[in-house]
């Protein structure tokens, strides 16, 4: 089992505070602010300082960040590791159950789907990388409104017309609210041709870092029905591994 390292929670913690702040802070203002030990906080702050992370002012010899964490912050982001570890997820899933997943993050009032990978059936759900799906037709979209506080989701819901654009889809605002507190107790989410006719879905979501996302698959509604226990533990299976929190029921299958 993995050991938490305090001096790492630490070094996190002084970039949080500055962040915070907004302002150059002296030795004592960070042990202060931080309740930690002035002669623990003189190492890190040295540390950073000789690392290139903290400068230094000449006269009341008070620190602040310098570029340098910006720029690290700026290679990795041109990298985005939501990109990799979606995609890995999306294969993982369509690998473990057969059907088109795809990996989707809030952008707006809208979902983005960040990552596909088709399903191996002749007849399957087909998506591309980069679309944009309504909240409310969505498993995807409602596995992340699943994440937020209930006023900010419904707020989410407000921001555009609950439109019905399948046989299935859901546009009582009071309707959505019930099934996404359901939802979020058994920790998964559904839909059923709500987004497309002769669709259904299945979705779990939980945090990468600080962001939130979601895992789904799609496929015919006998197909979902018929492996519908099997593809809720694939999904748990993946998302356990991907996020760093999951949603907040663990998978009962057969709910």
């Amino acid at each position: 089992m993995p050991n938490f390292v305090t001096a790492s929670a630490r070094t996190m913690a002084v970039l949080d505070l500055f962040a915070r702040e907004k302002r150059d802070l002296s030795n004592s203002e960070v042990a202060r602010l931080l309740d930690l030990p002035e002669s623990s906080c003189t190492d890190l702050l040295h540390t950073l300082h000789e690392l290139g992370f903290l400068m230094r002012t000449l006269r009341t010899r008070r620190f602040y960040p310098t570029a340098r964490l910006s720029e690290i912050s700026a290679a990795i982001s041109h990298n985005d590791p939501v990109l990799r570890v979606g995609l890995e997820a999306a294969d993982l899933v369509a690998e473990m159950t057969g059907e088109t997943a795809f990996v989707g993050r809030l952008e707006g009032a809208t979902v983005r789907v960040v990552a596909v990978q088709q399903g191996k059936h002749p007849l399957r759900y087909v998506m591309s990388a980069g679309e944009r799906i309504a909240l409310h037709t969505s498993a995807m979209g409602k596995a992340l409104l699943g994440m937020l506080e209930s006023e900010e989701a419904l707020r989410l819901l407000r921001l555009k017309p609950l439109r019905k654009v399948a046989s299935g889809t859901v546009t009582d605002l009071g309707t959505l609210a019930a099934e996404l507190a359901a939802s979020r107790e058994r920790g998964w989410y559904q839909t059923k041709s709500e987004g497309s006719d002769g669709v259904d879905a299945l979705a779990i979501s939980g945090m990468l870092g600080t962001e939130a996302l979601s895992i789904s698959l799609a496929g015919p509604p006998d197909r979902i029905a018929s492996n519908h226990d099997a593809y809720l533990k694939a999904l748990s299976t993946v998302g356990a591994a991907t996020f760093r929190t999951t949603s907040p029921k663990p998978v009962q299958p057969g709910n």
